[in-house]
């Protein structure tokens, strides 16, 4: 598949918009400016990038507690999700809900999820309702390989495969479970695998090579667009830090985190963008310096954003 300049171009100015979201969240979260957890997507931008960039604004996507590059790559407001994360009243979920837990019904993001494994059921939900409503829409579900144990994730692809549900299933493999090695808690070598037993096609991919994730994704989707049904797709990646901010990530070999290091999407996207000539260094390095003011101009946003009132506590708390 071949992949226009355009395409390669917005891949990367989603990628490093990503890379510079998470790198503030860390810095402000160091800096005790964010409340609550926030888990970073720092090295799998690949990941949400190759596969958002086939959807349709009609699509959907659940997300995880490790959320924030699906949410960019589905077209959230980074803005909104900078307040959110400062716990401001002008956030997504006017400060309620934090990292673990942004949404956006309009753009098709049905939430990020601090449960593990909870994406799953919703996302087969949600594509009963596209098939049944016959609107066309297919439904993404990013989860990690600590989900795919989970029975959630066994339920959902087997009734998804039995009655033909519009969904990809995207596991982002980061070899890490919290602190627990991925062949420490599974017994196969791709999670991929497991698709057979639903009858379904499953792929493993090199989750930091954003072209093989897009044409992976561009065929499940496809599939699952035309009425054939849920693919499962194993996108191999690993997460730079810790499971958590905070999580010094000891439990790492240095010498694989250094060789994961070596492999980081942005710049081996930005090493085939230059070998096409479809952009020089300099840029490139206009694209990454744009998305840092863009990330710059949210935390201002954000900063000056008031507190939610205390007796908001009791607003959308049912609905009307």
């Amino acid at each position: 598949m071949k992949l226009t300049k355009e395409q390669l171009l917005g891949f990367y100015k989603t990628m490093t918009t990503i890379r510079a979201f998470e790198l503030k969240a860390a810095e402000l979260f160091a800096a005790g400016k964010l409340p609550g957890f926030v888990h970073l997507y720092a090295g799998e931008e690949a990941v949400a990038t190759g596969v958002c960039a086939n959807l349709e604004q009609k699509d959907f996507i659940t997300s995880t507690h490790r959320g924030h590059g699906h949410l960019i790559a589905k077209g959230g407001k980074i803005d909104l999700m900078m307040a959110e994360l400062f716990g401001k009243s002008t956030g997504y979920c006017k400060g309620k809900g934090g990292s673990m837990h942004i949404a956006d019904v309009d753009l098709g993001i049905l939430g990020a999820n601090g449960i593990v494994g909870a994406g799953q059921p919703i996302a087969t939900g949600a594509a009963l309702a596209c098939k049944y409503l016959k609107n066309g829409s297919v439904v993404v579900c990013f989860h990690g390989d600590g989900a795919s144990n989970r029975g959630t994730f066994h339920e959902s692809l087997n009734m998804a495969s039995i009655w033909k549900l519009p969904v990809v299933f995207v596991a982002e493999n980061n070899m890490w479970g919290i602190s627990n090695y991925q062949k420490n808690h599974m017994n196969v070598a791709d999670i991929a695998d497991r698709a057979a037993a639903y009858g379904i096609p499953g792929v493993a991919v090199d989750g930091n090579d954003v072209i093989a994730v897009y044409e992976a994704a561009a065929e499940a989707i496809k599939r699952a667009r035309s009425g054939d049904g849920p693919s499962l797709i194993e996108c191999k990646t690993w997460r730079h830090r810790g499971h958590f901010e905070g999580d010094p990530a000891i439990y790492k070999d240095p010498k694989e985190q250094e060789a994961w290091l070596k492999k980081d999407p942005i710049p081996r996207l930005a090493a085939k963008i230059i070998e096409l000539k479809y952009a020089s260094q300099a840029e490139l390095d206009k694209i990454q310096a744009d998305a840092q003011a863009e990330i710059e101009a949210a935390v201002k946003f954000a900063e000056e954003s008031p507190m939610p009132a205390p007796e908001d506590v009791f607003t959308d708390v049912y609905a009307e």
